[in-house]
């Protein structure tokens, strides 16, 4: 059935209309799938929201706090692929609202976590709620795309960006002031996910895997010769790397290198965390339809190498300049990632659960290793010099020109 799904869009012109006829863009489960999106990620990105706090309150060391996102990140990296692979054989609806228990268990422990084994326990759970949510709710958001899957993988990353920059805005607003254990209460918000994530599994049993079916005269073959698909989707995973190893180095730390640069309170730190993730969500919405529209090759190169200028720049940067750069650079970067996500579905079709997992689960793992190795970095030099390093990580978007040409990428 995944393989149904996943080749829609490269068959012949016949099978394209009558795939196009049937398989309309379902626009209620793809926002769905978004406020879903934005309710998980809002919660996990409740993580490093909070970890000026835990190391004030713990006495953490910055390489401390890398080994606490590696917990999350890599749980999630090991899973989701499996997940993801499992899927592809047996679509399993039900594990869509079954998976936020792991990310309401996460934030409970996290809520009450006075020890430094108990953060990495709810860190942990975190990321398996990840694992399960972002292979199935992307399959879900491909079945529901019509043939437009770009726009379709956008509508729902946006929702995950959005989360991602609610949460440091949350933990401003609600966490510092009310502590640790306020955490409890975003544990509620895992509720209201599960129950519209229930109805969009009872539209996945009923009309989904109806669509899988109706996809089924498509063909399966991206048309490369033997060995290019491997080669783009090592390429498109070391650009990945590239990615988000930066990010964590935003994510992670930009708070730290705010408050030790500039003097900044923790409040207005996460205030200036909240924009650069705003502007990743408005990035991500525009990279998947200027995917679908121009190429997503095209898109890629600019996603990632366009970066490098504004990252070059940002080390040397006084306050006043440092937000607009930051904000330009989330712009930038975060187009990338649906591009990517659909290009690689194009080069591998008939495998969208693994292709999923593979790029989520990679995406959190380089997230997680990158955290860990720059928090031990930042410890034994400085946090200003994370960002001299990580500026020239963008310069790997070359490797762009080595991807092959697929459809309309």
């Amino acid at each position: 059935m995944a393989q149904k799904l996943a080749a829609g869009g490269s068959g012949p012109a016949m099978d394209d209309r009558r795939q196009a006829a049937v398989n309309g863009t379902v626009f209620g489960v793809i926002v769905a799938i978004s406020f879903c999106h934005l309710l998980n990620d809002m919660m996990q990105s409740l993580l490093p929201a909070i970890y000026p706090a835990l190391k004030a309150d713990l006495g953490l060391s910055f390489g401390q706090i890398g080994l606490v996102t590696l917990a999350y990140q890599i749980t999630a990296s090991i899973l989701q692929p499996l997940v993801g692979l499992y899927a592809d054989k047996r679509p399993t609806p039900l594990a869509l609202p079954g998976g936020t228990l792991f990310s309401l268990a996460g934030l409970t422990v996290l809520s009450a976590a006075h020890s430094y084994g108990l953060v990495l326990v709810g860190a942990s759970l975190l990321g398996m709620g990840s694992s399960v949510f972002h292979p199935e709710s992307s399959r879900v958001a491909r079945m529901a795309a019509g043939g437009r899957h770009g726009l379709a993988q956008s509508l729902f990353q946006v929702g995950g960006n959005a989360g991602q920059a609610l949460g440091p805005l949350a933990a401003a607003l609600v966490v510092v002031r009310w502590g640790q254990s306020s955490l409890a209460f975003f544990a509620l918000l895992a509720l209201l996910s599960g129950a519209v994530l229930w109805n969009v599994a009872a539209w996945y049993r009923s009309h989904g895997l109806e669509r899988l079916a109706a996809g089924g005269k498509a063909t399966l073959s991206a048309g490369l010769p033997k060995g290019h698909a491997a080669r783009g989707i090592a390429i498109l995973l070391a650009l990945i790397f590239s990615k988000y190893v930066y990010l964590a180095s935003l994510t992670s730390y930009f708070t730290f290198y705010l408050i030790h640069r500039f003097g900044l309170t923790v409040q207005n730190a996460q205030f200036h965390l909240f924009a650069f993730l705003a502007a990743v969500a408005v990035g991500t919405v525009m990279g998947g339809p200027l995917g679908d529209r121009f190429g997503r090759k095209y898109v890629i190169w600019f996603s990632i190498l366009g970066a490098l200028p504004f990252t070059l720049l940002l080390p040397y940067a006084s306050l006043f300049w440092t937000g607009p750069l930051t904000v330009v650079i989330g712009l930038i970067l975060a187009s990338a990632f649906p591009a990517i996500v659909v290009f690689a579905q194009e080069l591998v079709p008939g495998k969208v659960g693994m292709i999923s997992g593979l790029f989520f689960g990679f995406s959190f793992g380089m997230g997680g290793l990158g955290a860990a190795v720059l928090g031990w970095l930042a410890d034994r030099t400085s946090i200003e010099t994370v960002y001299h390093v990580c500026a020239f990580l963008p310069a790997i978007g070359l490797l762009t020109a080595f991807l092959p040409r697929v459809n309309k990428a």
